[in-house]
């Protein structure tokens, strides 16, 4: 089917991915009809400041808005929200949502993200136990932040920590439970974990690694978490951040192909030609790692794909796809990544830990394939051109301080 006969284009997700997808049709010229369908009842939002700002109390709804939700109207944008599809007819290509209706389109958009693991314990439906992935979710939780709460956290990841540094600010009692041996176990090397896990151990955080919960404790209320070990962490509040997993039942209903994500070709479209996917849910290859399929959550990646997506229906010029990156900010410590790390044989780190600025350049034989950099800007940019471009600064070189980042970026080869 060739741009100019896409008349109907429905979009299955009203997150980041979504709503994305949905204002650059728009603004890529589309003028048929747009429906973009979400589960929760407001317009898509930012999910990063959820276990920031947000939770910390700095930034309201409003803030979070990708767009006011007035927008959607004005550029004759359909948005059902509280609205959930239920079913998809490829033969006929409809969409079916709650209540029975069923809606036509000649491209779909799945953006249907990622739903947070539940702890698979017995007493993980107590009050108190939260999982955080939604506005709501987080709404739920912020009347219990206060001072001197005993908060438990499952999981080291990148949330779990976010989650652990706002409780520390805001004066509550802090555990981090976690089954591997140091946090951020499968996201950075080794070096940039234990950088971390100092950092919030000096910021009062308690950490328990090599932990597996057993038991959530409590009658109507948790009152703590029990270790197969027969330890027991007394809890006002658990939250849950032992990750996520794509949504991808609409997609495995209707056939499509699913690993790990729907999987998706360079540009986002499904086994399916009709259908597309981006976002948490989608598996794409990446072009600056050899074409390796990899399902990404992230911004960045929500945005890659509604541009990828936006310029196919459109017939316009091919998006150029970034380097992936990511970003958390942690106390006063923001964290920004560029590539990714797996795969690396060898971590060089410029600037000293010490003194809380730093990164750590990560190399698959000469090439440079990723950084992690912590208040360091310059860094973060230039190794994300480097990588977007493929070239690469041999290691020694990062080392010496002395030359700035944006001469060791012009000189490299």
């Amino acid at each position: 089917m060739s741009p100019g006969e896409i008349k109907r284009v429905i979009i299955i997700g009203a997150g980041q991915a979504g709503g994305e997808t949905a204002q650059r049709l728009r603004q890529g010229g589309f003028a048929g009809d747009i429906t973009l369908i979400g589960e929760e009842p407001a317009p898509p939002y930012q999910r990063p400041p959820l276990s920031k700002g947000y939770l910390k109390g700095d930034l309201d709804m409003d803030r979070l808005l990708l767009r006011p939700a007035s927008v959607y109207a004005e550029e004759n944008i359909t948005l059902l929200t509280s609205l959930r599809a239920v079913w998809i007819d490829r033969a006929n290509k409809r969409v079916r949502v709650e209540g029975g209706r069923e809606l036509p389109y000649d491209a779909l958009v799945l953006a249907t993200g990622a739903k947070p693991r539940k702890l698979p314990l017995v007493g993980a439906d107590l009050a108190g136990v939260h999982l955080f992935r939604t506005a709501a979710d987080v709404d739920a939780l912020k009347p219990h932040f206060v001072r001197d709460a005993k908060l438990v956290v499952v999981g080291a990841g990148y949330i779990g920590l976010e989650a652990a540094a706002v409780a520390r600010q805001l004066g509550l009692h802090v555990t981090v439970i976690e089954t591997a041996v140091r946090p951020l176990a499968r996201v950075t090397s080794p070096e940039v974990a234990g950088f971390f896990l100092d950092e919030h151990t000096r910021q009062g955080v308690q950490f328990v690694l090599g932990g597996q919960p057993a038991v959530i404790k409590g009658r109507e209320r948790v009152t703590g978490v029990a270790l197969v070990d027969g330890m027991e962490i007394p809890a006002d509040i658990v939250i849950a951040g032992i990750g996520v997993t794509p949504d991808v039942a609409l997609a495995e209903q209707c056939g499509l192909t699913v690993e790990n994500g729907i999987v998706t070709d360079a540009l986002c479209q499904t086994s399916d030609p009709a259908i597309f996917a981006i976002g948490d849910c989608a598996a794409r290859p990446m072009a600056h790692f050899d074409g390796r399929m990899a399902r990404l959550e992230s911004v960045h990646n929500a945005m890659e794909g509604a541009k990828i997506v936006a310029a196919a229906l459109t017939g316009a010029k091919p998006h150029t796809v970034e380097a992936p990156w990511f970003w958390s900010d942690q106390y006063d410590l923001k964290l920004q990544i560029a590539g990714l790390f797996q795969g690396y044989d060898n971590v060089v780190l410029r600037g000293v830990m010490a003194d809380r600025s730093f990164a750590a350049f990560y190399y698959k034989g000469p090439k440079l394939i990723a950084v992690d950099a912590v208040n360091r800007p310059a860094e973060y940019l230039g190794a994300k051109m480097l990588i977007q471009t493929g070239r690469t600064i041999p290691p020694g070189e990062l080392e010496d301080e002395t030359r700035p980042m944006k001469e060791l970026v012009a000189a490299a080869r």
